[in-house]
């Protein structure tokens, strides 16, 4: 009896042993899961990510604003000497078009190097060209959007993209400011749209990709705080190129374009450096779950090799994700076109330039303010519509204040603008409408990174920026037609605006939903959910809210 009480002690003792010397279960649990429960929601690693990352938003802004001031209309003209100006009705210094006198008789007040349009006489019959900068260079934009939204996903990731992004501005920036004649000015400017252009969407989609669910919604909205500080100062080239050594380094690459593209050592690292900032430690036993492990071309253990996406994981040719992203482009558009018509529209409202320039400037911070505070607890359909819709109705209100009527509004006139007689009745209106437009246009980059998952996501954005672009290379081209008439192009900024509103309320909400790795995976989860009460309907598919 006792040696068989013995042998069993002896046995117990062994497979304790045994059961000491395993590895524990492994712990599989996706980014979203990990970062929820191990690494925090919104940790100082998070915040400090986020800060790095959305300082270059400051080059994104200095780059499209900065022709504000290059290309705008000169204030006023004068007479180089007396009798030298004479209209056709024979009076000296009348409040005559410029146009009408000889080459050589007349000035400008600020010199020929106040603007380019002063520098290379775009004016008269020259009128338009000074429009084709701005809209060459939100073409560029355009083009550099895709180009840099496919090498995020597909290729180079975010952190890569964000750094050649800083290079090339840097580079076509100084380039820019050596232009020796309008075209090459044009050119330049493309080329510049097109280098700034990856900036913005991969600033964006290495933020929110690395916090929880909860604060998606503001942390996108605090690179538009460095946006508007973009807004603040005249160009200086060289800050990108600082930026890039002196900063970038210290940016992590996104977890979840790491995971879906095989890199589960690296994605896992990403995660541990931010837990151990925010005083967190992840399971030792913890395997992150890849819905949709990439299929492998060659042979690569370092990165060297291709990944070939799956075919069915194409935007385009899934049928719910193509028609989501038509109906946010297609509101992108109008959006684009007013937000930065808007912008450029204001040498139309007889105020002086910097005053109204900088007002806009000053708008836009209690804008992403607010528009931080309402996406705590607001649906994001709702705020993106209302506010639109708010710009919208600012536009046209303006055209019952505008001063084309008063005789005060060409720029080619002798003490035109300058003069500062403008209504300030239109001035707050047209405040208010750009801080609302201001606050949509934040919003809409948000929901598109919410409404698409990682392996299409930062192409998703980089599309909605190419809606944006195209818009908003159209724009100057209203605007200088507002220097005949500014009432029309006005309704045109009004009318898109609604337009862009009324769009939106066929997206599905996105409020607290996760962010999902694979259009597969989306399309599951949201086909699981479609019976939720808040669910909306996106184009006859019910979807999840």
């Amino acid at each position: 009896m006792e040696d068989e009480e013995a042998q069993r002690l002896v046995h117990m003792n062994i497979n304790l042993a045994q059961s000491k010397s395993l590895p524990p279960a492994k712990l599989e649990l996706t980014v979203d899961e990990v970062v929820e429960e191990y690494v925090g929601s919104l940790g100082f690693s998070q915040l400090l990510h986020v800060f790095l990352v959305s300082l270059a938003w400051i080059f994104d802004a200095q780059s499209a604003l900065v022709m504000i001031f290059t290309d705008a209309q000169p204030s006023t003209w004068r007479c180089k000497s007396p009798g030298s100006c004479i209209d056709a009705g024979g009076d000296e210094g009348a409040l005559t078009s410029v146009c009408q006198f000889e080459p050589g008789t007349w000035e400008w007040v600020g010199g020929n190097t106040s603007s380019v349009i002063a520098e290379w006489g775009l004016i008269c019959d020259r009128r338009f060209l000074a429009a084709v900068p701005a809209s060459l260079f939100f073409l560029g934009s355009l083009l550099g959007s895709a180009v840099y939204g496919h090498l995020a996903d597909a290729r180079l990731g975010r952190k890569r993209t964000v750094l050649i992004a800083c290079v090339l501005t840097t580079l076509t920036s100084f380039l820019t400011s050596l232009s020796p004649d309008v075209w090459t000015y044009a050119f330049l400017r493309f080329a510049n749209g097109f280098a700034r252009s990856g900036i913005g969407i991969c600033c964006l989609v290495l933020s929110t990709e690395a916090v929880g669910r909860k604060w998606r919604g503001q942390v996108g909205q605090y690179g538009f705080f460095f946006f508007t500080a973009g807004d603040l100062y005249r160009i200086i080239s060289v800050f990108p190129l600082l930026y890039c050594f002196l900063l970038v380094p210290f940016v992590s690459e996104s977890p979840r374009w790491l995971l879906i593209k095989g890199h589960d050592e690296e994605a896992l690292d990403v995660l541990k450096k931010f837990a151990r900032l925010n005083g967190k430690k992840l399971p030792s036993n913890l395997v992150l779950s890849n819905p949709s492990p990439p299929k492998t071309v060659g042979k690569d253990e370092g990165g060297g090799g291709s990944m070939a996406a799956e075919p069915e994981e194409s935007l385009w040719r899934t049928k719910w994700a193509a028609q989501r992203m038509i109906l946010v482009m297609s509101a992108g558009f109008g959006l684009g076109f007013v937000y930065f018509g808007i912008q450029l529209n204001v040498e139309n409202l007889n105020f002086n330039l910097y005053f109204t320039v900088a007002l806009n400037a000053m708008m836009e911070i209690p804008a992403v303010f607010i528009g931080s505070v309402l996406l705590s607890f607001m649906n994001r359909r709702l705020l993106f519509s209302q506010s639109a819709f708010i710009a919208g109705v600012s536009c046209i209100l303006c055209i019952f204040f505008s001063q084309e009527n008063r005789g005060s509004g060409n720029a080619d006139k002798q003490g035109g603008r300058g003069s500062g007689s403008g209504s300030w009745a239109q001035l707050i209106i047209e405040g208010v409408g750009f801080m609302a437009a201001s606050t949509a246009f934040d919003v809409i980059y948000i929901y598109c990174v919410e409404l698409f998952p990682t392996n299409v996501r930062n192409f998703a954005v980089s599309m909605l920026r190419q809606a944006l672009m195209l818009g908003a290379s159209i724009a100057p081209l209203l605007v200088a037609v507002g220097r005949l008439s500014p009432s029309f192009s006005l309704l045109v900024f009004g009318s898109l605006s609604i337009f862009s509103g009324v769009l939106s309320l066929w997206l599905p909400e996105t409020r607290n939903a996760p962010l999902y790795e694979t259009l597969k995976q989306q399309e599951e989860e949201e086909s699981l959910s479609c019976t939720s009460d808040d669910s909306g309907f996106e184009l006859g598919k019910e979807v999840r809210s």
